[in-house]
């Protein structure tokens, strides 16, 4: 999810009063792989009937600049799915800075006439005209994570599960903390005037209420390091103890445990959000207080260009009786902690 960037007096007061208690953890937060060698992409290999060679098809496909690692993910695996494909071409094209932009690339994508457009929106509520013009002119329009207003602007919306993340949170965190009700507990949250904020953050409270627990400290970030890294600092400054705290998003995250790294606290245990390499290999590893991440997979993107493929060539998903895809897919969130991480090693992502 893109941010806004701080303003430069910010940026010089975060970056330099945290460069040597938090320089090191920054490192070794981001050099398990290189910008050259990233992870692999999260891509099916061809086995199904279905996925056998069939009618050539050319599906377009735009999401928003990869400002941050999950971005960079999903752009990654629908092109490495596409390539798997003898009969797919895709077109891909530059969604700009905002959603006036990625309209007007949209705009010319759609007047060549694709067969498909997998399409992350800037914003689905400023796409959702789009998105119908696509489908009025009879292309298949996969909606991909960030919903449209308006279901009849796609042929089918594949998405993850933002109340599950909470959820999914939550319940790690009231588990290891069952039956101690006087629990300090702080939450991390992304931007807060997004949807998927709210959902996030409504599922992690309504879990924790179960075990009679609440958020006690929230500071909300903006999904960069340099935002996680400030919204950090301040709760731990609000916060003297801690018992558990929820970061929302593992690109922020980078900046998270480096401001818990420089304050000098490990009274408590962090679960993280999305899934990325580098918190798994944080979890594996046990060398910070990250013991958890709940998943928000980029894998969506792979996914969708299947269904892309799958729809143009009117086909439906092998192992289901329906002709057609289904209309909705919502992945769930699943928990990753040190005794499954192995499993979830290949599915990371590159913060």
């Amino acid at each position: 999810m893109s941010a806004t960037s701080p303003d430069m007096s910010r940026r010089r007061l975060l970056l330099g009063g945290a460069a040597i208690g938090a320089g090191a953890l920054l490192a070794g937060c981001t050099s398990n792989e290189t910008k050259d060698n990233p992870p692999p992409a999260n891509v099916k290999e061809g086995n199904a009937a279905s996925e056998a060679p069939g009618k050539p098809v050319t599906i377009g496909f735009s999401a928003p600049a990869a400002d941050h690692g999950w971005i960079g993910a999903i752009t990654a695996n629908a092109k490495a799915q596409a390539a798997k494909f003898s009969d797919v071409t895709l077109k891909a094209v530059d969604a700009g800075k905002d959603a006036p932009a990625q309209i007007a690339a949209l705009e010319t994508l759609i007047a060549s006439k694709p067969d498909a457009i997998v399409l992350l929106p800037q914003d689905g509520a400023q796409l959702t005209a789009i998105g119908k013009k696509a489908m009025d002119a009879g292309i298949i329009v996969i909606n991909l994570d960030r919903e449209f207003s308006d279901s009849a602007a796609s042929f089918c919306l594949i998405k993850g599960d933002n109340y599950g993340m909470g959820v999914a949170a939550g319940h790690y965190v009231g588990e290891k903390l069952k039956g101690k009700t006087d629990a300090v507990i702080g939450e991390i949250p992304g931007i807060d005037e997004l949807q998927l904020t709210k959902d996030r953050s409504k599922g992690f409270a309504d879990t924790l209420k179960t075990y009679g627990l609440s958020v006690k400290h929230r500071v909300a970030a903006g999904f960069t390091v340099q935002t996680g890294q400030a919204a950090a600092a301040n709760l731990l400054q609000a916060a003297p103890k801690l018992d558990a705290v929820w970061n929302h998003d593992d690109d922020q995250g980078v900046g998270v445990l480096a401001a818990i790294q420089q304050a000098g606290r490990r009274e408590f245990f962090m679960v993280g959000g999305a899934g990325s390499r580098d918190a798994m290999d944080h979890i594996k590893a046990g060398d910070t207080v990250l013991t958890s991440t709940v998943t928000y997979p980029p894998s969506m993107a792979s996914s969708a260009i299947i269904l892309a493929r799958l729809a143009a060539q009117g086909k439906g998903m092998g192992d289901l009786v329906e002709l057609q895809v289904p209309k909705l897919i919502v992945l769930q969130s699943e928990t990753i902690t040190k005794d499954n991480v192995d499993k979830y090693l290949p599915l990371g992502f590159k913060s």
